[in-house]
Parts: structure tokens; sequence; C-alpha cells
């Protein structure tokens, strides 16, 4: 029946409530202007320190906003009089194995959990998640007993060996969503052809989960670099720290703060972690949300 009174469609009037421009800008502009501000701020407070001298850092009378005379002294302390170089090279070298040891324990626990259809496999699949929950300031205490036992004290396998306990179980329960996701039709198929649960895997449900492993890559990835309770309890020697616990531990002299080297560390740090999310953004929305439907 048509609308005798020529009232707008709802749905209609709904799409059109943010048309006029002061409505669109209380609801959608400003909101957005303060959630981007709070969450870039820290960087430009970052930045602004890095370059700015010690004279404007200390002096009360100094704009803290802005830096008057920049300089590269805090920089070139960082990379040339202390370890940071080794130090990003340890954090690279250890994020980048821990994550692939964990997505291929994970993809095999996903798959297995989710598309083999055995008894308390979702039982398995909450314990799994469970084991994240941990803390890891409860693990690192009888982890350590076995790090010093295998004789891996201070070295970069501490580390490769134990990120993995923190990693797993989320990539895990983040790869069982997408898993579940993927039509298993396509898997049925495939094993009626002659195809093996290897090939299943590895042919069929692999490709069709790239944005879900880049997704779990990712987060494996930001969680390895940033880590810091491992890192400290695990390894003593400046020249193989990581970025997080070299950056606080040697730049930081009793009550001495080198705010300019500090802020520096931490800008050159993040850097990769923020390229990496640029690159694949899409893919780590669509493998959080689940792209692949029947």
């Amino acid at each position: 029946m048509s609308n005798a009174g020529g009232d707008e469609n709802p749905d209609t009037q709904g799409m059109g409530y943010l048309d006029k421009l002061p409505r669109r800008a209380v609801v959608v502009y400003l909101p957005l202007a303060v959630f981007t501000f709070v969450l870039l701020f820290p960087f430009y407070w970052m930045t602004t320190t890095t370059f700015k001298p010690n004279s404007e850092l200390l002096s009360r009378d100094a704009n803290p906003f802005w830096v008057i005379s920049p300089t590269l002294d805090h920089i070139e302390k960082l990379l040339f009089k202390t370890s940071y170089p080794e130090w990003m090279w340890n954090t690279i070298v250890v994020s980048v194995v821990s994550t692939f040891v964990s997505l291929v324990a994970s993809v095999l626990a996903a798959y297995a959990i989710e598309r083999l259809r055995y008894k308390g496999s979702k039982q398995v699949g909450l314990g799994i998640f469970l084991a994240y929950l941990v803390p890891p300031s409860i693990l690192f205490i009888p982890l350590a007993t076995i790090v010093t036992q295998l004789g891996l004290f201070d070295t970069r396998w501490a580390l490769i060996l134990t990120y993995p306990t923190f990693l797993i179980p989320f990539c895990t329960w983040l790869l069982m969503g997408y898993f579940r996701s993927i039509p298993y039709e396509l898997e049925e198929c495939a094993l009626i052809d002659g195809a093996t649960r290897l090939q299943v895997l590895t042919r069929i449900i692999l490709p069709l989960a790239v944005p879900g492993l880049i997704s779990a890559g990712i987060f494996a990835f930001t969680l390895s670099w940033n880590e810091f309770i491992y890192a400290l309890t695990f390894i003593s020697s400046s020249e193989v720290k990581t970025v997080p616990v070299g950056v606080v531990t040697e730049l930081v002299e009793g009550d001495v703060y080198h705010w300019g080297s500090l802020m520096a560390g931490a800008l050159l740090g993040s850097l990769p972690v923020a390229i990496l999310y640029s690159f694949f953004v899409e893919y780590y929305v669509s493998g959080m949300t689940g792209a692949v439907k029947e």
C-alpha cells in the first residue's frame, strides 16, 4: 500500500540523518577527530622529544609542544653510542622466528580441532584459549627454570622458545574461527577425489585462509616485538637484549633519564610494526571478522 500521507520511508529517513553538515560534523567528524588525536598524540610527542636539544627538554620556558632548534644528537647517541642496532636485529630475529613457529603450530592445531570432528574437540579448543588468559608474570617463573636447565639463558633461543607459549593459544583460537567459515564441502570433494589431509590443508584451506593467517601473523609479530617480561628475565647481556628491554635498561642510569634517546628508541622501534599494519590492514580486518562465506 502506498504511503497516503506522503511520509518518507523510515529507511530513507534514517539514511538521510547525516545529510546536513552540522549534524554530520557532531556525530561523525568530531568523534573521529578526538579519536585520531588521542591515538596520534603519543607519536607526535615522541617525535618532538627526539629532535629537541637537551636545553629545550630541561627548560621550563621552552614550548613543550614544538621544537625551536631541531637536533640529531639523540638519534646519533642511540645509533652509535649504544647497542641499539644489535637490539633491533635481535628483536627482528626473535619476532620473525617466533611468529613463524607459532603460525605453523597454530595452523595444525586449529585444523585438527575444527575440521577433524573428533570427540572433545570443542573442549580442547576452549582449553587452548584459556591457556592464553594465564598471565605471563606467572608463567615466567617455571619457564625460567626450564630455560636455565636447557642452558639457553642469555641467548635468543630462550625467547624464541618461550614466546610461543602465549602466541600459539590466541593464534589457534583465531584460526579456528576462520577455518570454521570455510565451507566443509570443499574439503569433502577433495577427499573424495583422493587428496590426503595434508594436501587438503596446503592446497585448499590455507589459500582460502590467507587473511586469517595474516591477521594471526600480525598479532603474533606485534606481541613478540613488544614483549618485555620474558626478555627482561631471560636476557642479561647488552648485545642480546631486544629493543623494549635495551631502551629502558641502558638509557636510564639511576635517576637520570635520557629522554631524547629514549623517545628516539621508542619511535624507531614502533616504525616496523606501523609499516606492517599499513600494508596488511585490510587482510587484518577481514581475518578478524572472517571473509569466506558459504
